[in-house]
């Protein structure tokens, strides 16, 4: 056998065995699905709306699904209490509302942050100034 014609096997034996050490990598770390198989090209993506039980496994973005994806409609500032609702610019969701941080009381500077009953909310800073 010639020179080019091992450099042609080694490289036919590399592309042939690549695959399958790269695929049988990939389903060591992917998680199982819902209905019990994986797919290394669909890991990741949940489906909700098909079965929406998937938000309240362990890992989820959240117990509420919304536009077939996971959220948590507490604190999501696209679907800010519901399916939907985004909350305006500068404003983030708290316990279901659209607040401004920087002069909310109950939530100063940060989602359940409360100014003391003697303090004000500035700047998103308790007792500012």
């Amino acid at each position: 056998m010639n020179k080019s014609m091992r450099v042609l096997f080694l490289l036919i034996i590399t592309i042939v065995t690549a695959p399958t050490i790269t695929v049988s990598k990939a389903e060591e770390e992917e998680p199982k699905s819902v209905r019990g198989f994986t797919n290394r090209f669909l890991a990741g993506i949940t489906y909700c709306k098909i079965n929406p039980r998937v938000c309240l496994e362990e890992g989820s973005a959240g117990p509420d699904c919304c536009k077939n994806k996971c959220v948590n409609v507490e604190i999501d500032s696209s679907n800010c209490g519901k399916c939907g609702k985004k909350c305006p610019h500068q404003k983030i969701c708290c316990e279901g509302k659209c607040v401004n941080p920087m002069n909310n009381k109950k939530h100063c500077g940060k989602c359940g942050n409360k100014c003391e009953e003697t303090s004000s909310c500035l700047y998103g800073m308790c007792s500012y100034a």
